[in-house]
């Protein structure tokens, strides 16, 4: 995967994707593979403009049939809007900016697999929104470090997610777009559970479900990582439990039907044959 390098000439460090972050097998998957199942990279994302939209994408997944396409979709919001705004552009707008965090497409992995997680556990949404847009959206991802840094009830320091998006865009932002990157992030992070209070935000302990950990386990099983890396992931990092927690929850994710986990003599082995097809499979990194 790319890396960027950051706008800091006194040290001259590497701004790292937090993707990265401690997962030694993530680096190998290449970038092209994890981009045809969904995940983006790069230096812009949606959160100059927008926040994770977590009331939208549940309207429109509450509006359409479970198996709807990606035609059903722009349909719904554009031509019917499910989702009440006022005018055609804002109906076409809200579709954009969705499109760029979600897909809304059923031929997208990471849309295709969220979307079926979703449907099997409701208590799971807020985290399904946040895990699948950050891996579609790099300026917010930048700012997962910073929170996963705080101890519950602490504050989070607004210089800390201000310095962590500097770093990933290379200085290209100027202070206005910053600023609101920063707000639409502590925003998203609220809308999660991660954070709580308006001006003043303060780092909360989420509580994950099922259909959480197993989307989180997928996301990392979709960038190559196997056996109990699987737990140490970004994504699962941000379930807020530690790895011996996490296998214990997917272990009831299995008797749902989330996920398969197979553990003795000292291995421990996750997959989603029921989920994945094998051209999937194929796609990750590791696949047999």
């Amino acid at each position: 995967m790319d890396t960027l390098t950051a706008n800091q000439p006194s040290n001259h460090t590497m701004y790292r994707d937090p993707i990265q972050i401690g997962l030694g097998q993530v680096a190998d998957v290449a970038k092209t593979q994890a981009e045809q199942l969904g995940f983006r990279f790069g230096d812009t994302g949606t959160h100059t403009s927008r926040t994770i939209m977590l009331d939208e994408l549940s309207g429109a997944l509450r509006v359409c049939r479970p198996q709807a396409t990606r035609a059903d979709y722009v349909a719904a919001i554009v031509a019917e809007n499910c989702l009440g705004k006022h005018t055609q552009s804002t109906r076409k707008i809200t579709l954009q900016r969705l499109t760029e965090l979600y897909t809304l497409d059923d031929k997208v992995t990471l849309f295709r697999v969220a979307r079926h997680f979703w449907y099997a556990d409701e208590k799971a949404h807020g985290l399904i929104a946040l895990l699948l847009s950050l891996a579609r959206d790099p300026l917010l991802r930048a700012t997962a470090p910073p929170v996963l840094a705080l101890a519950s009830g602490d504050e989070i320091a607004r210089q800390k997610f201000t310095d962590a998006i500097r770093a990933a865009v290379a200085g290209r932002l100027n202070d206005a777009t910053l600023d609101k990157v920063v707000r639409n992030a502590a925003s998203s992070w609220t809308q999660s559970g991660h954070l709580d209070g308006r001006s003043r935000k303060r780092r909360l302990t989420v509580t994950p479900t099922p259909g959480a950990v197993a989307f989180a386990l997928l996301m990392g099983y979709l960038l190559g990582v196997r056996g109990p890396g699987l737990f140490e992931t970004l994504f699962a990092r941000l379930l807020d439990r530690d790895a011996n927690d996490l296998s214990f929850m997917a272990m009831d994710a299995k008797r749902l039907g989330l996920l398969d986990i197979k553990s003795g003599g000292g291995m421990l082995v996750v997959s989603f044959d029921g989920i994945l097809t094998e051209k999937e499979k194929r796609l990750t990194h590791g696949a047999h």
